[in-house]
Order: C-alpha cells, then sequence, then structure tokens
C-alpha cells in the first residue's frame, strides 16, 4: 500500500511539473513569478512598545518594513509571513518605538551655521559672554567678521550687551551677535561705523535703532533696523552653507527629529533671495547626490509668492522623498524678548510701547489674498495678543472673499492671545504653530513684562487651544531654542521654567498623547505631509525613533531625555 501511495504521489508531482514545463515559458520564470507576488520585508521591528500615533490602532509590538516604507504594524502574527531568510530582525526587547519626530518650525542652516560660529546660548553672565566672543576673536584674522548668536539677558538678568562690551576685545574686527529670537542684535562699534550706522540714523520703519544717554547708537538694533548691518555682512559661502546642512541634519537625528519645516534663513532684515539660493544650490544639491539625511518642508517669504506659485504649477509640491515645497511666510510684529511684539496694552515695564508692527496690514492682506488665490498655504509670524488678532481678522477676510477649502492656515508661535481669542483658531481651522521649549525662557520675562495677571491669561495657551478644536504642531524655532522635540514635550506636559518651584499656569499643561502628536500627526497635517509622515501605518514611510525606556508605563511616568536611535526609511540615520 504505501509502495502505491509513494508512486502515485511521484506521478502526481511528475505530471505538475510536465503542465509547468509545456504551458509555462519556463519552470524558473513560473518560480519567479511566485516569489515576486509575495511581499517579503527587508526590515522588521519585534517585540517593541510601537506607539503609532495613529487612532485606529495606539500601540502595536512589531512592524515591517520594504523599501523604506511600512508595510504592516501589529503583534508578530501579523507580520511573521513577511518574514523571509534575508529579513533583518530588530528585536527591541519592549524599548518604545515612536514616529520620527516633526519639527513644525526651524531655520536648518541658520542653526547649522551657528553650530559652527560663536554660541552663546545658555550664556549666564557678562563676563562669559565676553569671555565666549574673545576666543571667537582670536579665531580671526583683522578685518574678518565676528559672527554668532543665541544669547539672552533673561538667563543673566542684567543689561543687554552693548558695543562697549565689545570694542576693546574686538578693534581691530567687525561683530554681529543675534539675540536668541534673531528678533534684536548687538553690533561693535566697526560693525555701526562699516554700516553707516550715526546718531543720525533715523529709525527704519518696523525697527529700532537703540541709543545711550548722549544720543549715540550703543549697538542693540532691532526687527528691520539689523538690516542695516546685515547688508554689509559678506555672505556666507557656498560651502559654508551646504556644510552647515549636514552639520544641522546631523543634529537633528541626534534627537529623533526625521523631517522639519523650515522657515528658511528669512527673518526681518534678511534678503527674501536666500531661501530660493537655499533651494538649489544647498538642499536640491545635496538630495542629487543623495546626501540628504532629513525630510525637508520648505517656505518661502510671502513677497515670493508667485514664483513659488509657478514652481508648484510646474513641479509639484513633492521635487522628491526628500524635499517637499510647502507655502509662504511672513513676520506681523516682533518678539516679546526684543520689547516688538505687538499687543494692545503696553508693556508693563514701559508704558508708552506696544510693540511693533513691523508690516503694512494693506500689503499682507493682499499679497495672502493672492496667495491662497493662488492655492498656496501661508503662514504669519504672530506673538503679541494683538497681532495674533489682527492676522485672525486677515485670514477670516480672506476665507469670506476666497471660499472655503482646505487651506491649512498657519500662525507662527501664537505665544500671547486674549483669552478670547484662543477659541478662533479652532473655530477657523488655523494651525497654532507653537514652540513649548520658549516658555522656559519666557516665563519670568512675561510676568515682568506684561504684569503677572495679563502673563497668566494669555501665554502659551495650549490647552485652551486644545479645547477650542485647534490642531497644535509642535517646533523649536530653532536656533532659537535647542531642536528637542523629547524635552519640548515634557515642558508642555509640566510646565516648570527653570527656577520655578511650580508650574507655570498650570491650566494650560497638556497630555502626554497631545503632546506627541503635536510633534508627529498633527504636525505633518499642519504641513500636508499627512498621507506620507506622522504615524507609524502601512504606506507611510518609515521613519520611527527607538526610546531607552523599556516600557509604556515607565515613558508615560517619566518621558526620556534622550533617543537611542532614529531610523529614516528604515534604516539606521543615529546613531
Amino acid at each position: 500500500m504505501a509502495f502505491g501511495r509513494n508512486l502515485a504521489f511521484f506521478l502526481a508531482a511528475a505530471g505538475v511539473a510536465l503542465f509547468a514545463i509545456a504551458f509555462l515559458p519556463s519552470f524558473d520564470s513560473f518560480w519567479s513569478s511566485w516569489r515576486k507576488g509575495r511581499q517579503v520585508a527587508e526590515m522588521v521591528v519585534l517585540n517593541a512598545t510601537i506607539y503609532t500615533s495613529d487612532a485606529s490602532l495606539p500601540f502595536a509590538e512589531a512592524m515591517a518594513v520594504r523599501d523604506g516604507r511600512i508595510l504592516r504594524v501589529g503583534d508578530f502574527s501579523t507580520i511573521q509571513d513577511l518574514i523571509g531568510d534575508n529579513t533583518y530582525k530588530l528585536n527591541l526587547n519592549g524599548n518604545v518605538v515612536l514616529p520620527g519626530f516633526i519639527d513644525s518650525h526651524v531655520h536648518l542652516i541658520i542653526g547649522g551655521l551657528q553650530l559652527m560660529r560663536a554660541e552663546l546660548g545658555g550664556i549666564r553672565n557678562k563676563e562669559d559672554f565676553v569671555a565666549k566672543v574673545t576666543e571667537a576673536v582670536k579665531e580671526k584674522t583683522p578685518g574678518q567678521w565676528v559672527l554668532g548668536g543665541g544669547w539672552n539677558i533673561d538667563l543673566w538678568g542684567g543689561h543687554y550687551p552693548e558695543a562697549s562690551w565689545l570694542d576693546d576685545i574686538a578693534p581691530q574686527n567687525p561683530v554681529w551677535l543675534s539675540r536668541m529670537d534673531r528678533h534684536m542684535g548687538v553690533a561693535n562699534s566697526l560693525a555701526l561705523k562699516i554700516s553707516g550706522i550715526t546718531r543720525d540714523t533715523p529709525d527704519p520703519a518696523g525697527g529700532s535703532i537703540l541709543k545711550n544717554s548722549d544720543g549715540e547708537p550703543n549697538g542693540l538694533l532691532v526687527d528691520s533696523a539689523m538690516e542695516l548691518v546685515l547688508n554689509t555682512i559678506p555672505e556666507e559661502s557656498l560651502e559654508e552653507r551646504r556644510e552647515a546642512l549636514f552639520v544641522a541634519s546631523r543634529h537633528a537625528l541626534t534627537r529623533g527629529v526625521t523631517t522639519v519645516v523650515d522657515m528658511g534663513r528669512f527673518f526681518t532684515g534678511a534678503s527674501v533671495e536666500n531661501s530660493w539660493v537655499d533651494l538649489s544650490e544647498v538642499y536640491q544639491w545635496a538630495d542629487s547626490l543623495g546626501k540628504m539625511m532629513i525630510r525637508v518642508c520648505l517656505f518661502f517669504p510671502l513677497p515670493t509668492w508667485s514664483r513659488l506659485a509657478e514652481l508648484i504649477r510646474d513641479k509639484g509640491h513633492r521635487l522628491s522623498e526628500w524635499i517637499h515645497v510647502g507655502g509662504v511666510k511672513y513676520f506681523a510684529d516682533g518678539s516679546l524678548g526684543s520689547n516688538s511684539a505687538l499687543f494692545h496694552e503696553a508693556y508693563e515695564d514701559n508704558p508708552i510701547n506696544y510693540g511693533i508692527q513691523i508690516v503694512d496690514f494693506d500689503w499682507l492682506s493682499n499679497a495672502t489674498l493672492h496667495s491662497d488665490m493662488s492655492g498656496l498655504q501661508v503662514a504669519i509670524h504672530a506673538i503679541g495678543d494683538k497681532a495674533n488678532d489682527m492676522v485672525l481678522d486677515m485670514y477670516s477676510s480672506v476665507v469670506s472673499t476666497n471660499g472655503i477649502r482646505d487651506r491649512r492656515f498657519r500662525i507662527e508661535h501664537a505665544q500671547h492671545l486674549l483669552p478670547s481669542t484662543a477659541p478662533r483658531f479652532g473655530q477657523e481651522q488655523v494651525i497654532p504653530s507653537v514652540q513649548p521649549d520658549h516658555l522656559l525662557d519666557d516665563a519670568a520675562a512675561a510676568e515682568n513684562k506684561l504684569g503677572i495677571k495679563r502673563a497668566h491669561q494669555g501665554s502659551y495657551l495650549f490647552q485652551s487651544l486644545l479645547d477650542g478644536g485647534a490642531r497644535l504642531a509642535f517646533g523649536s524655532d530653532w536656533p532659537v531654542t535647542d531642536i528637542n522635540p523629547l524635552r519640548a514635550i515634557k515642558t508642555a506636559i509640566h510646565r516648570k521654567p527653570p527656577g520655578f518651584d511650580h508650574a507655570w499656569i498650570p491650566t494650560e499643561r497638556v497630555f502626554l498623547d497631545d503632546a506627541l502628536k503635536a510633534h508627529t500627526i498633527s504636525a505633518a497635517y499642519a504641513c500636508f505631509l499627512d498621507k506620507e509622515l506622522g504615524n507609524l501605518s502601512p504606506g507611510k514611510f518609515a521613519d520611527f525613533v527607538v526610546l531607552p525606556a523599556n516600557s509604556w508605563t515607565e515613558f508615560a511616568e517619566n518621558p526620556s531625555n534622550f533617543v537611542s536611535a532614529t531610523f529614516v526609511n528604515g534604516k539606521q540615520a543615529y546613531p
């Protein structure tokens, strides 16, 4: 009987083989076709605690990746059939995995350049400030500019730096050092002389030249007045800007950032051409050589809106898997730290000052109207409560004129609001693109400049914005503050600035899930990339981070301070 069964099996197998040989071009092509029809993962993540940022499947333990995208997410049985002989297995033994962070507001090349220059962030007294600049001067030959920035007097509680601090240590070198928010800077006397700034130089529209008691410029320039010096500083070389991209990208990866919304080298006083030059000479150059490390969504100066509209008509928003063309950006006011944020009421510490409206609103409204008519996304910088109200009113007017569509207007910073303003963001579908870590520097300053009552009623109203239905997008504004999503998430949850033993405005603390979404899927939504990025779901790019926490409970109770690894396109990019 056994022999008969074996013979029958042999004859059946032979028949199948003869059928395949007779009716298929070749048995090899049959086998090849069968293998091609089966999906095999290049990598699988196993035994992980995966926070997907996808409401349909909030958590998972396994994920399969192929060709840089996610094939499947679930438990081991869900992805088991995708594992082949050559599939790489990443066993995480319970470690927490998050979607790659998206920073919704950076100045990427400026951040890289600052890492290559005199870094004054964190300086806490005049002596250290002078010492740091002295070291930078030693590296220069006479006549070369000494550049840097990141200083913040709120950290040392003293006077603003002045030209007199710099003149003795840099008598033969012009010096320009921007404040952390880049709405103010200090120049030495040689830089003022080269720039033609004297006691008789009038304040430009939208800016201020600060002077001493004798009426002489003291070296401090605010907002558009900075242009007087910036226009005399030699342009960064092409090699410097390209190196800055790589330096900045590597730094971002160490923090788990896989995508940034880059507002470019555009700020008050800067040329509108910088962003366009960087697109062709830096980003597209790096992309053509396969050297991009993180994804970028680029915003361009509002005055160039027609140029951007033409580019999108010709090329679309997606220039490559690394470069996405976003929208246009401009400024309504300055910053709190430089006393140029625009408020309805005067500054508590300067009763005649309401801030600076640094743009003609008729022009801004007209440019926004035409940008929106061309289908562009618009983002406007607004920090003071009056500036935010003016921008929201302008956006509402544009919607009334151009009609309803999915436009995702943004306000960058939305830092200080009237309590009645917060619900408008959700009602009018305007995205507040906010920077939690700014409050670490601004809490004490806001109370001094606005008074405790005003500061507590209207500063960094994250939970109020969420309660009103807005979708928060978190960012850093790097290099204003460091690019560090994990720290920003902690800040949004706890709101404890340095020196505070309690939460600052505790009712505005947010939950962990909301904070994570603001740096992942909501951040992707805020730049129209939510179909490609933002959560770990099938079809999306396999950009993710691994944390040292071994369970969700551990992470939720004490969010990690650093990432263990960063993956882009399913490949380890850090460390």
